[in-house]
């Protein structure tokens, strides 16, 4: 027979893999240089769990993520690139998304209320009937290159939809930096997040295991220069 002691312990090490299970975007680099954990990214405060409400300002930059205060800015270049690195391998199927906003002062101390707007998507690539998720550590891009000089919250995006019927995840973290030597390009189309995402969106009920053949990532169309 089991004892009180047993049950806590075995719930306790189940809510321990629960947690170590998931995996967040914690370190941030540009180009070659690696920063450490939670330098220049605004550091959440739900561990690696994720948002599941569509209607959340966490859908911004993750719980605990709405103030920049205590995370310094880094200065990019335009056309520079960087790298979102996670602590582990993403490994729930989805899409991964780049999006960034632009400050209208200091972004520390900006919440990502205004407007977004997309930058890269990495989806499925099918060959042979089978779909091909993007699942790493790394996700690497480019600072648009024709975007206004300013201060930015650049933004990543793993919506998880490996379960279909439940609730997506999105496992989301923001970098702060400061875009130097960039054009004159208002970028377009801009959403508001939360509001970018519906329930209705293809992309967020696809069943990845039925008849799936194509796949429109969710989210406004990619802007590009």
């Amino acid at each position: 027979m089991k004892t009180a002691l047993s049950v806590v312990a075995a719930l306790s090490l189940g809510a321990a893999q629960m947690v170590s299970g998931h995996y967040i975007f914690q370190q941030f680099a540009l180009g070659s240089t690696k920063f450490a954990v939670y330098d220049h990214i605004r550091k959440n405060t739900n561990n690696n769990s994720p948002v599941l409400s569509l209607t959340s300002n966490d859908l911004r930059c993750n719980v605990g993520g709405a103030s920049g205060a205590n995370t310094a800015t880094l200065d990019v270049k335009a056309g520079d690139p960087f790298t979102f690195k996670a602590d582990q391998a993403v490994y729930h199927q989805g899409p991964i998304s780049l999006y960034m906003s632009k400050a209208p002062g200091a972004v520390t101390d900006y919440d990502g209320s205004g407007d977004w707007f997309k930058i890269y998507d990495w989806g499925p690539s099918f060959t042979g009937g089978q779909a091909s998720w993007p699942l790493r550590t790394d996700y690497t891009y480019n600072i648009p290159k024709c975007i206004q000089n300013g201060e930015y919250l650049l933004r990543i995006q793993s919506l998880a939809i490996h379960n279909p019927g439940s609730t997506p995840q999105f496992y989301i973290s923001c970098a702060q930096v400061n875009v130097t030597g960039g054009g004159n390009a208002n970028p377009s189309p801009t959403v508001k997040i939360p509001g970018a995402f519906k329930a209705t969106d293809p992309g967020y009920t696809a069943n990845i295991y039925n008849n799936f053949k194509s796949y429109t990532v969710p989210g406004p169309s990619v802007f590009t220069c």
